[in-house]
């Protein structure tokens, strides 16, 4: 059994960050991705229209001035190519491809309280430990495919959009059935619709989503780009949600009729989260604000769809705008006024099975060359229950977290020493811009590692009473915010998932900027919450 200083799982954006950090430590460090090369959720989401709904140029890293010079994005928010093509080079150029070791699937990762050291064992048999163990995992990267009767039974092309083939999958003239109108579904749809011969889709629940508006980037604004970095981080730091938009500190009653409507004009059709996170302060905390706004949107989508009918089954009646993550789409809601563009709501007419050559509904019958699930992800939690994590005691992880995740900072978690859960659970990163958030993340659990190392430290833990403290913090914000009224992964939900049917406290509502000063606080005060021997 090898052993290292430090296992990192997962090679995606922050794993990738985590290794850079470490080796500069001059620790022994192996990376472990199922996968056949880096990338995370770049090197899976391969569908058509994948692509970032933040900004090119605030997603990619920026620990290295140089990497900000060289790379130049051709979007303001890149395709899953041009992404993956970017993680690759930061790879390449750091030389950090060597201490990673692919299609290693990781089954179990188990903490033996005798030596203070992690075992971790692989699929195939192998096992390494290591004195620390630091999650990677992506929050979501835990795919969940629909529930239905018969769906190996399909004898086409079928496969959840995680699953998207490397090679090339012709769509073009094929009868293509997709299920789910998440933020992936929206993606697909609106890429494909005029590409297929006929394209059908099963909506549970409809979403609420905003152009993206995206455009090329030319070789003057990527200049302009590149000698505004440090303003650009500047002000995604400064917001608390680590994109480039912040609220507008006016509630609505404040602004006069004609000025609110022009604004929320101005916000719907300019680029990216602003809709969203640029609108006024009140819009996501008070019920009566929000719904003003939320209808203003519905009726963007009444405009935007030929057939009123259509229009309004695509208008969600159970949730306000925002109160999810909003996806954002381009030519989604038109795709629906094309003549071989069909919408079944399943709450009307429900699926009752797949077979062979389609799916069939209370009411008719539909065939199809291809099945698309878009059905999303058991979000944040789901990739750590399907690895047996199990901590002091034999105590597991999937049961401490089977009512809702409880984490010290979303970092560590009592009861199990030694493990650093990057992009867990009720940590910043999983409800911000994920990259920025992961190097924080990354730059604070790095350097407490180095001060571990340097001190001698063979274990550390949080504290019970920390955690409990920290989890209560959490909740908090819920109190504040409409996210918590409304089913989706940022609160646990997930009706592909038993168990998931309540709210479950996910994520940190509490800002970039205040996590930031939480994880300053405990590091200046000695690393409080924690014990160390």
């Amino acid at each position: 059994m090898k052993k290292y200083d430090v296992i990192v799982i997962g090679a995606g954006v922050c794993g990738i960050y985590m290794l850079y950090r470490l080796l500069k430590q001059g620790l022994n460090v192996l990376v472990l991705d199922k996968a056949d090369g880096p990338g995370g959720t770049w090197y899976w989401n391969r569908y058509p229209g994948a692509r970032f709904d933040s900004e090119s140029y605030t997603y990619g890293y920026s620990f290295s001035e140089e990497l900000l010079q060289e790379w130049d994005w051709s979007e303001h928010f890149a395709a899953q190519p041009e992404t993956l093509r970017y993680l690759n080079h930061v790879v390449d150029k750091f030389d950090l491809r060597e201490p990673m070791r692919f299609g290693a699937h990781v089954q179990s990762a188990k903490f033996d309280d005798a030596s203070n050291e992690w075992h971790v064992v692989l699929e195939d048999g192998d096992i390494f430990s290591s004195t620390f163990l630091c999650t990677a995992i992506g929050m979501l990267s835990a795919a969940t495919p629909p529930r239905i009767e018969g769906i190996d039974r399909f004898q086409g092309q079928a496969f959840h959009t995680y699953d998207w083939p490397q090679e090339p999958v012709d769509l073009k003239g094929q009868r293509v059935g997709v299920v789910g109108t998440g933020a992936t579904g929206v993606q697909v749809i609106g890429a494909i619709a005029d590409e297929v011969g006929e394209l059908t889709v099963f909506q549970r629940r409809p979403n609420w989503c905003a152009p993206l508006h995206n455009s090329k980037i030319s070789a003057e604004d990527m200049a302009d780009i590149k000698a505004r970095y440090d303003e650009i981080f500047a002000q995604c730091a400064a917001t608390p949600n680590g994109f480039l938009h912040g609220p507008d500190r006016r509630e609505l009653k404040e602004v006069p009729e004609a000025e609110k409507y022009a604004f929320w004009e101005d916000l719907y059709n300019s680029p990216g989260f602003g809709v969203w996170l640029g609108n006024f302060r009140d819009v996501l905390t008070d019920m009566d604000a929000n719904a003003e706004f939320s209808n203003f949107i519905a009726n963007k989508i009444r405009e935007r769809v030929n057939d009123p009918a259509i229009a309004e089954k695509l208008i969600p009646k159970d949730h306000g705008f925002g109160t999810r993550r909003v996806p954002m789409e381009t030519r989604y809601y038109e795709a629906y006024n094309l003549d071989h563009v069909s919408l079944v709501d399943i709450n009307e007419t429900p699926i009752e099975c797949i077979d062979e050559t389609g799916i069939q509904t209370t009411e008719t019958r539909h065939e199809f060359d291809v099945l698309i699930f878009a059905t999303g992800f058991d979000a944040i939690t789901g990739a750590f229950d399907r690895i047996h994590i199990e901590g002091t005691g034999g105590q597991k992880l999937s049961d401490k977290w089977h009512d809702g995740p409880m984490t010290y900072l979303g970092m560590q978690v009592a009861g199990f020493p030694n493990l650093f859960t990057l992009a867990g659970p009720q940590g910043a990163s999983v409800a911000t811009n994920f990259p920025p958030a992961i190097e924080t993340c990354v730059d604070w659990a790095s350097d407490f590692i180095e001060h571990l190392f340097k001190e001698g430290v063979t274990r550390v833990e949080a504290k019970q009473s920390a955690e409990d403290a920290w989890v209560e913090h959490v909740k908090s914000f819920y109190d504040m915010s409409l996210v918590s009224n409304t089913q989706s992964w940022f609160t646990g939900y997930n009706s592909n998932v038993d168990g998931h049917d309540k709210l479950r406290y996910m994520i940190y509502l509490g800002g970039s900027p205040t996590y930031r000063e939480k994880l300053a606080d405990v590091a200046s005060s000695g690393y409080k919450g924690f014990t160390t021997s």
